[in-house]
């Protein structure tokens, strides 16, 4: 594979006409395309997915585009940060271009009529605090997915029910494209980085620690099996009570259905919690 070297500044596209004369221009030159779906608001995390992008394709397409259709009516769709300027300076010199589309863009007629639904998983966890958010995710992601016509796209492990909902849609639905989880990337101190630390106050993000303090001691116990593993963890929140568990629960990575205390073998332990006003996701590995 004969990888081009990205400009200083990526191209920015805005239309889905503009994306996929891009696309047909790359595919002329026989190079192999990447697609980088996000929000914006770009940190290392989403970084560390182009790189890996880099790594596998000959051009990296970014799509930065916050998705209303994920948003329910009481969550932060309005507040959710923009950083357009921001992303594209982060993104020079890693990234080839940009698609960048208007709500308008991607919704003409104001909202999608026909959309993807997203199976029973799509109801647990996420989707039990934020009914018909897979829904709206995977809608977006499939027309991203004809849009740009990637051979791969890469998602980060942070947000792993999303990771196993876009796998189950491309198999579902014969998708011709590859998807890759990229590994959580983490402060030193173990916060998994988040769009949505930034909302946090120095005091909010000592207590968000939380989290990754949860998984950890989960992993320590796990030698002693799945209930033990539960049991740290729940008893690492009840040392922070201005963390509000909202869940945690041990899951098969291969249909991300909770396991049994009894269940031995590769496991993925999920957690979400609140601190102040802001909510956080976090996950890790464990094995019994």
């Amino acid at each position: 594979m004969t990888h081009n070297t990205p400009t200083a500044q990526p191209a920015v596209l805005d239309t889905i006409a503009a994306t996929r004369r891009y696309v047909r221009e790359a595919r002329a030159a026989s190079r192999r395309v990447a697609l980088v779906p996000t929000m914006g608001a770009l940190h290392e995390g989403h970084l560390s997915l182009v790189t890996r992008g880099r790594e596998l394709a000959d051009v990296v397409i970014v799509s930065i585009f916050v998705n209303p259709l994920q948003f329910g009516p009481n969550e932060d769709f309005d507040r959710y940060p923009r950083t357009f300027d921001a992303d594209l300076a982060a993104l020079g010199g890693r990234a080839d271009a940009v698609f960048a589309p208007s709500v308008a863009e991607m919704y003409p007629s104001g909202a999608s009529q026909t959309t993807v639904h997203a199976g029973a998983v799509a109801g647990l966890f996420e989707g039990t605090s934020r009914p018909g958010h897979f829904d709206g995710m995977l809608t977006v992601v499939s027309k991203l997915f004809n849009v740009v016509q990637p051979d791969i796209a890469l998602f980060g492990q942070k947000d792993a029910q999303q990771v196993f909902l876009v796998k189950q849609m491309v198999a579902d639905l014969d998708l011709p494209l590859a998807i890759e989880a990229v590994p959580i990337v983490r402060e030193s101190d173990g916060l998994a980085l988040s769009s949505r630390n930034r909302y946090l106050s120095t005091t909010e993000r000592e207590l968000a620690l939380g989290l990754s303090s949860a998984l950890r001691v989960a992993g320590e116990a796990s030698a002693s099996g799945i209930a033990a593993a539960r049991r740290a963890a729940l008893a690492a929140f009840d040392q922070r009570p201005d963390v509000r568990l909202d869940y945690l629960d041990i899951v098969d990575p291969a249909t991300f259905l909770p396991l049994g205390d009894d269940a031995t073998g590769d496991a993925l332990m999920l957690v979400a919690a609140r601190v102040g006003a802001t909510r956080l996701i976090d996950n890790a590995p464990l094995h019994f």
